[in-house]
């Protein structure tokens, strides 16, 4: 399958080293380039890509609004939302995970990780490093909790396993640690995870993470090291 992808950044030679990497990729292909994110919006729009390559720090429109533009309803666009950024801790980082982005990358990674973290954001995992994960995490449970009993009663639709399965999700567990610590195979942990967040409404286990804050199946005295590989986006 084709992977229509977007690139937005207002530094031309990032954004055409990106272009190049990616054209290079045979499953993969660059829909548009844009400086701003208004731009990026419209091309958003016109193309319907798959996936969208936001920095989060551009003129015009910035990447957490363009973000937001994208994924609201009205709109109803189906693109996952990938997040650059030179500051892992960035506070806007945060709110673009909460606002619907399926993660995001430091541009200090490796050019080559570009590839294949957008056929992880499409296959729904989510994108975060493990001190992005430790962020994302502080930074919630400091803030109050939003529709904290909507997010009660969406996860009463969750059986125990899968419910069990997301508070994993939310310490910050693979798949496979999963799996060891409930006596599964990885297989049938990944169809927990896909029906407990079709259940949820989560885009990807990025919303999945927040969710299990929201929804209480992760207090703030559980918060504690995990295994990071689950938030790297070298994790399989």
């Amino acid at each position: 399958m084709m992977i229509k992808v977007v690139l937005a950044d207002d530094q031309p030679l990032v954004r055409g080293g990106f272009a190049a990497l990616l054209e290079g990729i045979p499953d993969i292909e660059v829909a548009g380039e844009a400086s701003n994110g208004e731009e990026a919006l419209q091309i958003i729009e016109r193309e319907r890509p798959d996936v969208a390559v936001l920095d989060i720090r551009m003129p015009v429109m910035d990447g957490l609004t363009t973000t937001r533009a994208i994924l609201s309803p009205e709109r109803n666009l189906h693109t996952k939302i990938i997040i650059l950024t030179t500051f892992e801790l960035d506070e806007y980082v945060f709110e673009a995970i909460r606002s619907g982005a399926s993660g995001f990358l430091g541009k200090g990674m490796d050019p080559g990780d570009l590839p294949g973290a957008i056929r992880r954001v499409m296959d729904g995992e989510a994108l975060l490093s493990p001190r992005a994960i430790t962020s994302l995490i502080s930074n919630f449970v400091e803030q109050p909790i939003e529709n904290a009993s909507t997010a009660g009663s969406r996860a009463s639709s969750l059986t125990d396993r899968e419910a069990e399965v997301t508070r994993m999700v939310g310490l910050g567990m693979s798949n496979s640690e999963i799996a060891d610590a409930l006596v599964l195979s990885p297989l049938t942990v990944k169809t927990h995870v896909s029906r407990a967040m079709t259940k949820v409404g989560a885009r990807d286990r990025a919303q999945l993470v927040v969710f299990s804050f929201q929804a209480g199946l992760v207090r703030v005295a559980e918060q504690s090291p995990q295994p990071k590989s689950a938030y790297s986006s070298h994790d399989a």
